[in-house]
């Protein structure tokens, strides 16, 4: 669950889409799934192991820089392609359906680039900590 405010909402009587900088959130309203989704997406050890188990009937939060691409099926649905997991459908009308694409089409590169940049900045400073050691441990002789 995004802590920031949705770019993109649109509700449902069964479920709401909303889609921000990072994330795409499809909640349930109601029913037995929706009780296992609130109870799965509180829990993150839950989430990381049962997740995979049930997102063909409960949809999770899906971070956008894990999404290869976005198109429509054969019924005009939305279908979110994402590696190692079930696409995932979500059933909107026409218009709805280009929007949503739209825009995921729009935040999808930008996600992925921070997460690069996010990578990027990790691995110099982990290869700066690494030199600072070694300095540390083998410093320059005296001249």
């Amino acid at each position: 669950m995004s802590t920031e405010d949705p770019v993109l909402v649109i509700d449902k009587p069964q479920f709401v889409v909303k889609l921000h900088e990072n994330v795409l959130e499809v909640d349930l309203k109601k029913g037995a799934a929706k009780e296992l989704e609130d109870i799965l997406e509180t829990n993150p050890t839950l989430r990381g192991s049962l997740g995979f188990l049930f997102q063909t009937a409960i949809p999770l939060d899906v971070p956008l820089k894990d999404i290869d691409f976005v198109t429509t099926d054969e019924k005009d649905q939305v279908r979110i392609v994402v590696p190692h997991r079930r696409d995932i459908h979500i059933p909107l009308d026409k218009e709805e359906t280009k929007t949503l694409i739209d825009k995921l089409n729009e935040l999808i590169p930008k996600a992925k680039q921070r997460n690069l940049e996010r990578l990027l900045a990790a691995e110099k400073a982990a290869k700066d900590a690494e030199l600072e050691r070694e300095t540390k441990r083998y410093p320059a002789p005296p001249r």
